[in-house]
């Protein structure tokens, strides 16, 4: 067992917001969320499967929704209702607990996300848990069956899913994993677009060979590296290319910038007028919450499940979408796809077709 100092926290958070591919949720809300459980005295305690009783249960607690800024009409639809007095994730593990009957050991996140990936560590801190070194997606995804769950076949109920108005429910079963999704997404859009959710308990005998292990680690030890050459002055993105075995995609200024929110998702583009040696192209890049599908001068270019990372060279941070501006330069790099989705069932749950791209994935690395 390892419990991990803020610097190390700190580097976890920067690596998933590079991990994020743009999604995963608001970097400067996951550090509040930390700082706040820091502040309380609580740590956090990050272990290994080998390091767990093959009997002990474990949660995987998240966020769902759309990552757009609230709209005035939004705001107001659901100003007449209280806020919930405990955190809402907290609530939503406890409910889910309650539902068992059995205290859950440790906490897993469910993607690598800035704010989802903060959040499983804020509630294992918060309730005195475990954090298991390990994740079942090795960056941040759109929907609830992009799950390395989903490929072994991990069953996601019992579901228990609670808003921030304190609004609770349990799913016992389901259909299957897309059945889940259109569930869970449903509660969201009447929720302001948020909603926590835990999931795929399970004994850690069962889920050790359901995730990607070590994890955690790499983005601890991708978010440090970009921390440290930031700090020094030097190129923090080259510094995440060697950290992370990435390749640089592309750089130059955003031109234009576009989203909506849509069936409880952020949909978008970002145009990109290159620059230094990308000079005469434009890069077009398109998420779904996270950078899906790229473009260059029109062809296709990097593509999921490739992972599709920008960073705002103007402020040096990780960029977090819907939030692109026009006239920001940024640089574009890729990080290597993990394994599991390269596969021919991981392309067919997380590959360019299940967006609607009749296109055949080309590993960009």
């Amino acid at each position: 067992m390892k419990v991990l100092s803020r610097q190390e926290l700190m580097n976890i958070l920067y690596g998933c917001a590079i991990y994020g591919t743009g999604g995963g949720g608001s970097l400067t809300d996951g550090i509040d969320m930390i700082e706040e459980a820091l502040a309380a005295g609580k740590e956090f305690k990050l272990v290994t499967f080998e390091e767990l009783d093959p009997d002990v249960l474990i949660g995987c607690p998240y966020g769902c929704g759309a990552i757009s800024p609230h709209s005035e009409e939004e705001i107001r639809k659901y100003a007449r209702l209280p806020l919930a007095k405990e955190n809402y994730f907290c609530l939503a593990t406890k409910q889910l607990e309650d539902f068992c009957r059995k205290p859950l050991s440790a906490i897993i996140s469910t993607e690598l996300g800035a704010h989802n990936t903060a959040t499983a560590l804020y509630v294992a801190a918060m309730t005195d848990k475990l954090i298991v070194d390990g994740d079942p997606a090795g960056r941040s995804v759109p929907a609830l069956q992009h799950s390395t769950y989903y490929l072994h076949g991990v069953p996601m109920t019992p579901i228990s899913v609670m808003n921030k108005f304190g609004e609770g429910a349990v799913f016992t079963s389901i259909v299957d994993d897309e059945r889940a999704e259109d569930l869970v997404r449903a509660l969201a859009v009447v929720s302001q677009n948020n909603i926590a959710v835990v999931d795929h308990v399970n004994t850690a005998a069962v889920l050790k060979d359901a995730v990607i292990n070590g994890a955690i680690s790499l983005t601890e030890k991708v978010g440090g590296a970009f921390l440290k050459a930031r700090e020094e002055g030097s190129d923090a993105v080259e510094a995440v290319l060697k950290a992370g075995s990435g390749k640089k995609m592309f750089e130059g200024t955003v031109v234009k910038s576009c989203f909506e929110t849509r069936d409880g998702y952020t949909f978008g583009d970002t145009y990109i007028e290159g620059s230094g040696r990308c000079a005469g192209h434009t890069l077009r890049i398109w998420y779904q919450n996270e950078n899906i599908i790229s473009w260059l001068d029109d062809e296709i270019y990097v593509t999921v499940p490739d992972l599709i990372c920008v960073f705002d060279m103007d402020n040096i941070e990780p960029q977090l979408n819907p939030y692109a501006r026009v006239g920001e330069k940024v640089s574009v790099i890729c990080l290597p796809a993990p394994a599991e989705w390269t596969t021919p069932r991981g392309l067919e749950v997380f590959g360019p077709k299940f967006f609607g791209y009749d296109i055949e994935y080309k590993p960009f690395i």
